[in-house]
């Protein structure tokens, strides 16, 4: 059956047995990063700079060598025990772009590849001021294995700059591909 012309009716059952009860083919590593308080390991950061020119989606370039790409990112970082998802994102925001921020919303949580593994993140949406002077002099606080370049996009072109970074050999975050996807077809579907 070719990929091209597969039909739902051109399948046939394999098995009906409950799907985990069989041994896996993979081999799956068990890992912790969320805290035993928290039900989210981490967040994701929507941080809108409010510009005269228009707001601006603030982004980062980072090395990540599981692709061996620098990547292009939305500021994130996991919660510390104890930590609301948006302290976390205020927190986050400040140590890895020196940006002050104040959060307008939080996003239920979302897996971020739940056929791989239990990720969990919320996406936190932050409004910076770009008048207020400690927006002015950044000093991120990043730690000893960070390595971050900060930028910001227009929203309006976020799609666009999104194709041309790739274009230029770095890979693009899920997070920042979807929140362009997004714009984009509210943008081609006039909602």
């Amino acid at each position: 059956m070719s990929k091209s012309n597969s039909k739902a009716s051109d399948a046939k059952v394999l098995s009906t047995e409950p799907l985990f009860t069989s041994k896996p083919n993979r081999v799956f590593s068990v890992g912790q990063t969320r805290p035993k308080d928290s039900p989210i390991d981490g967040v994701g950061i929507v941080a809108i700079l409010q510009k005269a020119s228009g707001p601006e989606l603030l982004l980062q370039k980072q090395f990540r060598p599981p692709v061996n790409k620098a990547v292009i990112e939305i500021p994130a970082g996991l919660v510390d025990a104890g930590e609301s998802a948006a302290d976390s994102a205020v927190r986050e925001l400040r140590e890895e772009t020196g940006y002050h921020g104040e959060v307008s919303e939080v996003s239920p949580i979302m897996f971020n590849d739940p056929g791989f593994c239990n990720t969990n993140l919320n996406m936190v949406h932050v409004t910076v001021d770009m008048t207020l002077p400690e927006n002015q002099s950044l000093k991120p606080e990043l730690e000893e294995n960070e390595f971050i370049e900060v930028f910001s996009l227009p929203l309006k072109d976020l799609y666009a700059g999104c194709k041309r970074l790739e274009e230029q050999g770095y890979a693009i975050d899920a997070r920042v591909g979807t929140l362009a996807e997004g714009i984009e077809l509210a943008r081609r579907w006039n909602l």
